[in-house]
């Protein structure tokens, strides 16, 4: 199998048909051996009925369904799950993201990318309520993370396959797969992309999603940073937490001991007494931190480290 394509699919009874001929359309000339996975992420309208009447007829359409609505992220992982390409694309069933744009992905991510992003340079949302709020969450999370791309929000990506069996999706992860996969070590990059107004259905993003969207954020820099160093991050502020609390113990033990002077009512006693403590839980917490990195990593057996290839005369003889 050369390409799955995932789709999640919430509430989508009318654009479902005519996404599928599109994609079956944009791919007629590539000759490449491909499935279309929709995972149908607890549909409250016809979607479902719609899936199953054309799987009958569609063969290369495989239909997930998932017990409940669980959120984007879940049914991407689901669809990512069941796939058998080697590479795989994602997209909205909204008919927003253009399926004439997988080919140009495709061939992008032959020059020997692991992730192609698309970038949606001309969007067709509300300017006040889906432009503007994305184009500050972009810059803020290519600030934050490192990861410099225009347009983190749109679901038209392409992947490889060996990439996204390294990837564990959970919670809003979903928007913040290119930074997912930086933290695996594969090399990135976006193309634009066509986006056009929804023609039927309603939006199912909004302002709401901001807030997960900054804790995911945090997360994320966090793993970006420290995952395989958790006491680099907590060792350090509880040694500069002791160093404060020792150095203020130290002067009030000089006021107490050589000037004779009383300390039992300076709120910097209290202060001191605070830092050493919250230096000590620090370190605590760090040392635990790095008990957890190691069951995590050694239970799963996932390496810190990922190997792009291995050159060798026997592999590449002259």
């Amino acid at each position: 199998m050369d390409l799955s394509i995932v789709i999640p699919i919430y509430n989508e009874e009318d654009n479902i048909p005519i996404l599928l001929q599109s994609i079956e359309e944009s791919l007629r000339d590539t000759n490449l051996e491909y499935e279309i996975i929709c995972v149908d992420d607890g549909s409250q309208d016809c979607s479902l009925k719609v899936l199953k009447r054309l799987a009958t007829v569609n063969p290369r359409l495989r239909v997930i369904v998932l017990r409940r609505n669980y959120g984007q992220t879940a049914a991407m992982a689901a669809g990512f799950e069941n796939s058998r390409g080697r590479f795989i694309v994602t997209l909205d069933g909204d008919l927003q993201n253009d399926p004439a744009d997988i080919p140009l992905l495709l061939k992008k991510l032959q020059e020997g990318y692991d992730l192609v992003s698309g970038w949606r340079q001309n969007r067709q949302d509300d300017t006040l309520t889906r432009v503007i709020p994305s184009k500050v969450a972009n810059w803020l999370i290519s600030r934050i993370t490192g990861v410099e791309l225009h347009d983190y929000g749109c679901s038209l990506k392409a992947y490889r396959k060996e990439l996204i069996d390294d990837l564990n999706l959970y919670g809003e992860l979903h928007r913040f797969l290119p930074v997912l996969a930086y933290i695996e070590g594969a090399k990135i990059t976006e193309i634009p992309v066509k986006h056009h107004p929804r023609r039927f259905g309603k939006s199912k993003y909004g302002l709401g999603r901001t807030f997960r969207v900054i804790l995911d954020l945090f997360t994320l820099f966090f793993l970006k940073k420290f995952l395989t160093r958790p006491m680099h991050v907590f060792g350090f502020f509880g040694l500069i937490s002791l160093l404060l609390g020792v150095t203020i113990g130290t002067y009030l033990s000089f006021l107490k001991l050589v000037l004779g002077q009383s300390i039992g009512d300076r709120p910097l006693l209290i202060l001191s007494v605070l830092l050493v403590l919250a230096g000590v839980q620090l370190f605590s917490f760090g040392l635990l931190a790095e008990l957890l990195i190691r069951t995590y990593h050694e239970s799963q057996k996932r390496p810190i480290y990922r190997i792009r290839e291995v050159y060798s005369c026997e592999n590449n003889p002259h």
